[in-house]
């Protein structure tokens, strides 16, 4: 049986660009100037044990607790208001007669609201997996193997699609076949290269390439 397994941020819904301009507002705050740009660069792919690992590194300090959840709730509101489904992702899905999953390093209730704002949710049920439930973050390849696990599916017969270096490197940790997507809004040259760089089997840089893509890689 082959396996789909999809990120989310980035992949089925482009929240990147939101999601790392909250980040960034948050380090600003707390005395660390930092651009979007520069939160994706640095904390894109991340759980978000991960992420607040990396904010606490880079001040030297611990986040205050309410400061943190605070800016996670004001998020969470600007991704119900802003979020949009990446382009041509649901007639991507559509066009592939395959089983398939979402992996996330983004929180449950995060992935929840995501897939529902966007109007994917009915294209998954409950085949949502997310990174608080392992105990390693990508780049490990925990998720991905739990995700696989669960729906019975070897690991060589999975293929993954992912839109970060980290997310490339769990991929094929796992033993998995791996699609780099470079079309979202946050995306740029240098990630492109690192997708590449990373692992990647086939690079794509619009949903309207992925089945193409998929078919290929179960062929092989």
């Amino acid at each position: 049986m082959t396996l789909l397994i999809f990120d989310c941020d980035g992949v089925l819904v482009d929240s990147e660009r939101l999601a790392n301009a909250a980040l960034a507002e948050l380090m600003s705050a707390l005395g660390h100037p930092m651009t979007t740009r520069q939160a994706i660069e640095t904390f894109a792919g991340r759980s978000l044990q991960d992420v607040l690992a990396g904010v606490e590194t880079l001040l030297s300090r611990p986040i205050p607790a309410d400061l943190g959840a605070q800016a996670g709730q004001r998020l969470l509101a600007r991704l119900r208001c802003e979020l949009k489904a990446v382009a041509g992702v649901r007639e991507a899905i559509a066009a592939l007669p395959y089983a398939r999953c979402v992996a996330s390093s983004s929180t449950r209730e995060r992935i929840a609201l995501s897939l529902e704002v966007t109007g994917l949710a009915p294209l998954f049920g409950d085949n949502v997996f997310s990174a608080d439930q392992v105990a390693r973050g990508k780049p490990a390849p925990d998720l991905f193997l739990a995700a696989a696990h669960a729906l019975d599916a070897a690991p060589a017969h999975c293929i993954v699609i992912e839109d970060s270096p980290l997310g490339i490197q769990a991929a094929r940790a796992a033993g998995m076949q791996a699609v780099g997507f470079a079309g979202a809004s946050h995306v740029t040259d240098k990630l492109t290269e690192q997708l590449a760089q990373a692992g990647a089997d086939i690079l794509i840089r619009a949903m309207s390439d992925l089945p193409a893509a998929v078919q290929r890689l179960a062929r092989t």
